[in-house]
């Protein structure tokens, strides 16, 4: 499943925007949704990867049964949409980066699973160092 968040990223990157990437899982592994951070692209601060794996899937009534899957730990915004609709997992390539919101997510019941890989990583990395005032303006500095 990080393997779809991570291509999400990739693309984003290949569009002039920053690489985090997300999709929206059943239990099963089904996708529902996938996209990527795209706030450069579009001129729209609110259309970051996990909103737009969100919007992609569409309108559901099993939010508790889906897991987001995401290249980044999510994000106050993000964390905020994991809450409103009760997804019940996270899964976050990395949290070195940036730690976002998982610890909060994770005292209220949803399941967080880091997988600290290497690739998610080092491809945000990269990007941060190469564009500290676009990163800095994603994070709201």
């Amino acid at each position: 499943m990080l393997s779809t968040a991570y291509d999400e990223a990739i693309i984003g990157l290949r569009e002039g925007g920053i690489p985090i990437g997300a999709a929206l899982f059943t239990r099963d592994a089904t996708l529902l949704g996938a996209g990527h951070n795209r706030r450069v692209q579009e001129g729209d601060a609110s259309v970051h990867a996990e909103t737009d794996a969100f919007r992609k899937a569409g309108r559901r009534r099993d939010y508790p049964e889906c897991v987001m899957v995401t290249t980044l730990s999510p994000c106050w915004y993000c964390s905020g949409l994991v809450r409103q609709f009760n997804i019940g997992a996270v899964v976050i390539g990395e949290s070195m980066n940036f730690h976002g919101g998982h610890d909060w997510l994770r005292e209220l019941g949803v399941e967080i699973i880091i997988l600290d890989d290497p690739g998610c990583t080092e491809v945000l990395g990269t990007f941060i160092h190469q564009h500290p005032e676009l990163w800095n303006e994603d994070i709201g500095l």
